[in-house]
Formats: C-alpha cells, sequence, structure tokens
C-alpha cells in the first residue's frame, strides 16, 4: 500500500491510497482511493481493463475519508487481489 497525502494547516485538502501487486515484471495497480475531484473517490483496476470508472467511497471530510481507506486496504486487499486477477 502505498499513501501519499497533503495537509493545509492540519487538514487533509488531498491524498491517495493505492494498493499495488508486485509482479516479476511490473507492480499492477489494483485499488486507487483518492480526493483527486475534491471527494473520496474509489477505482477499482481489472488486469483486462485497467481503470474502472470511480465512485464515491465515502460522503465524510477528505481526512476521514483517507482513513476509511487505509483501513479498507489493510483488512481487505486479499480480497480485492483476488478480484483483480479474476477480471
Amino acid at each position: 500500500m502505498s499513501v501519499d497525502f497533503t495537509t493545509v494547516k492540519g487538514e487533509v485538502v488531498g491524498y491517495s491510497v493505492v494498493l499495488l501487486l508486485s509482479t516479476p515484471f511490473t507492480a499492477e495497480t489494483v485499488r486507487v482511493y483518492d480526493a483527486a475531484h475534491g471527494f473520496n473517490e474509489m477505482h477499482r483496476y481489472t488486469r483486462a481493463g485497467g481503470k474502472q470508472n470511480g465512485i464515491v467511497f465515502h460522503d465524510g471530510t477528505l481526512a476521514e475519508g483517507m482513513q476509511v481507506a487505509i483501513d479498507a486496504v489493510k483488512h481487505g486487499h486479499r480480497e480485492m487481489i483476488e478480484g483483480w486477477k479474476r477480471r
């Protein structure tokens, strides 16, 4: 998992939480949670189709969304990777 965030005066104003799968030749993106558009958005990736359309995954603040994303990857990474492998 890769986590990157930006704060202004202690408030999270941007972030990305990325689940990567290392392969023998590269690292594959499995899931991305971010605030690139100013709200908490999640993108699934598939082996065949790459990046899928984003969906809102949390209606709270960006700080709350970032924490929800980190927890989701910590506790659900195996299922996320299996889903990526099937698609």
